[in-house]
């Protein structure tokens, strides 16, 4: 493959890619230092981070309706978490004049339309409307929450906003003489045979059958297209709460391979396939991305049992850290995940310390350890705190971690998605842990499905196959750490396999599982990593869990300015991490020995 451009998104030409090309170590670096070089050829980037401009777009024409020069908007897809991020704004800087943040929501007006589909998916906007100079502080909520709404539902409902279909609640239209139909793949029986237009900057037009036209994409119409060429049939709405059943069916382990969503579901018998009995698809929560399902596992614990501390135990992904900082009472943090830290953990308890839950990866990232989930589960049913285990790394093909946990996390944006073209998240309920009547209370009253239609029949198809695609990676990952292991001028490997931890691993791998896809590796010496990650023909960026093999200097990505406080834990700034993909193992081992080579040539 030849490598992508500067800025183009990964996977390339894909308007909604939830990865962004960063071929060469320097234009990682020219990234976090805000370089000019880089920042102007980034067409996109990792969605939590940099904001799609799909969405920017939206947010800067609902200012120019309702807004007044010099503000800006942020956008949501509820007034719920619209106003959680105002909250957060005022809680980070009490100084902030209560009038200078304000919410306007924006609904479906439906006089104006006569789609049934378009009135029952409901599309909405909320947008919090705020001086610029505050836009840092409401970019970390962005960031850290990941409430902040997913492109493709800002880029449908920018269209609805144009055409005067979603308004502000507050000002409704009356009832017009005549109807607008609405986005015709949200339209019943009706079909489109229009071949795809040639891509315009990732993005072209979408005309609807009533001649009004959206700002759309190439994937929006695959998205109607892949069904009526596969199932013969248009977008229905009634296809999405089907599409979100398998999904939730196939994360509780009860649904494996395809299904057909023009059909009723039967009853859920529930599975064993999580190593958990009485696991059904209602202890399954979706959300629109997988910090946000970190998130609200966070609010929901603190809701259920009171405002307590937190543990964050092992090195952590950015953002699970700044939550547990950021919201609530704070947290405890070890780093380094040891047996030692469980040690100090338990004086800490005995002494009569109280927590509200120990949230931990499995394996993390980006160094592949794995904490002692049998003792974590010991300590927390003798001193009554939660366990939340965030299995996007390992996942349930590969690992059990739900018999240890009363809350599994994931992020359906990586292996279990695979395309890297969409966004989601999930939250997994044990039915036999302590918290559990408690935490299904606080759900019926605060959970939102801010799931966005379009994303859920992307992700259920892009998920039908997980299982054979997550076999081989495995097999992949673990040819490329072997390579790598072998070669003379690699310092370290850091896998599951060959980790000290790799008992805690094996306590909870399944019979058949293997030791994931994710890998990290460092050089002997500097000039060494960077030659070779400049020369590695694969796709280059931020993200993991694609089907592709994409490769980054992860820590300068995710602690450019604390490569000091990470390095304390043993996480160094010149690792390299692979997230190995579904190639072909002879093409795949061959790109590699082309880049050692590279490696090696630094020496001579």
């Amino acid at each position: 493959m030849s490598v992508i451009e500067l800025g183009e998104s990964v996977p390339a030409l894909t308007p909604h890619a939830t990865s962004v090309s960063l071929p060469k170590w320097s234009d990682n670096i020219g990234y976090e230092e805000g370089q000019e070089r880089v920042l102007s050829k980034m067409v996109t980037g990792y969605p939590r981070f940099f904001i799609h401009k799909l969405i920017a777009a939206f947010a800067e024409d609902i200012v120019k309706k309702v807004g007044t020069p010099g503000e800006q908007a942020m956008l949501f897809p509820s007034t719920r978490t619209a106003r959680r991020c105002v909250d957060f704004m005022h809680s980070r800087d009490p100084s902030i004049s209560t009038d200078k943040i304000h919410v306007v929501d924006l609904v479906l007006d439906v006089s104006r339309t006569d789609s049934e589909m378009l009135k029952k998916i409901s599309p909405a906007i909320s947008a919090v409307i705020y001086p610029k100079d505050l836009f840092p502080l409401a970019k970390q909520y962005w960031q850290h929450s990941g409430d902040g709404v997913q492109s493709r539902r800002a880029e449908f409902c920018h269209g609805l906003f144009q055409e005067g279909i979603l308004v502000e609640k507050s000002v409704l239209q009356p009832l017009s003489n005549g109807f607008q139909k609405g986005p015709r793949r949200y339209q019943k029986g009706s079909v489109d045979k229009t071949p795809p237009k040639a891509h315009q900057n990732g993005s072209d037009v979408v005309k609807t059958r009533n001649d009004s036209s959206l700002n759309g994409s190439a994937e929006n119409r695959e998205s109607s297209q892949f069904l009526e060429e596969r199932f013969g049939r248009n977008l229905d709405v009634s296809f999405v709460d089907n599409a979100k059943s398998a999904i939730r069916r196939r994360i509780a382990g009860s649904l494996m391979g395809e299904v057909d969503l023009s059909a009723t579901p039967g009853p859920d018998m529930g599975s064993n396939r999580r190593g958990v009995a009485d696991i059904s698809e209602s202890d399954v929560y979706l959300y629109p991305c997988g910090m946000n399902s970190i998130f609200n596992a966070h609010r929901m614990m603190l809701e259920a049992r009171g405002p307590m501390k937190s543990i964050s135990f092992g090195f952590p992904y950015v953002d699970t850290l700044k939550i547990l900082e950021k919201f609530g009472p704070g947290c405890v943090f070890y780093g380094n995940g040891e047996s030692e830290d469980l040690d100090d953990l338990e004086s800490r308890l005995e002494s009569g310390e109280r927590f509200l839950a120990l949230f931990c990866e499995f394996p993390g990232n980006p160094m592949l350890k794995c904490p002692d989930l049998q003792r974590i589960r010991k300590l927390a049913d003798k001193y009554d705190f939660g366990v939340v285990v965030d299995e996007t790394i390992g996942n349930f093909i590969n690992v059990h971690v739900l018999p240890y946990a009363d809350v599994v996390v994931s992020s359906l944006t990586k292996i279990f998605s695979g395309e890297c073209n969409v966004m989601g998240g999930s939250t997994i309920l044990n039915p036999r842990g302590r918290y559990y009547q408690s935490l299904k209370k606080v759900a019926e009253v605060e959970y939102e499905d801010n799931c966005w239609a379009e994303d859920a029949i992307f992700l259920e198809r892009n998920s039908r196959h997980f299982v054979s695609r997550i076999e081989r990676i495995n097999e992949n990952a673990d040819l490329i750490c072997d390579i790598l292991r072998a070669h003379p001028l690699v310092q370290d490997v850091y896998y599951p396999k060959y980790n000290p931890s790799r008992q805690f691993y094996d306590a909870c791998r399944t019979p058949n599982g293997g030791y994931g896809g994710l890998l990290s590796f460092t050089f002997k010496k500097m000039e060494q990593a960077i030659a070779f990650y400049d020369r590695l023909e694969t796709a280059k960026g931020p993200s993991l869990g694609t089907n592709f093999t994409l490769v980054s200097p992860y820590v300068i990505l995710a602690h450019f300015l604390e490569l000091d406080w990470a390095a304390q834990f043993g996480v160094p700034g010149d690792l390299i991490r692979i997230s190995v993909g579904l190639e072909d193992a002879e093409d795949l081992t061959s790109r590699f020995a082309i880049a050692l080579k590279a490696a090696e040539e630094t020496t001579k």
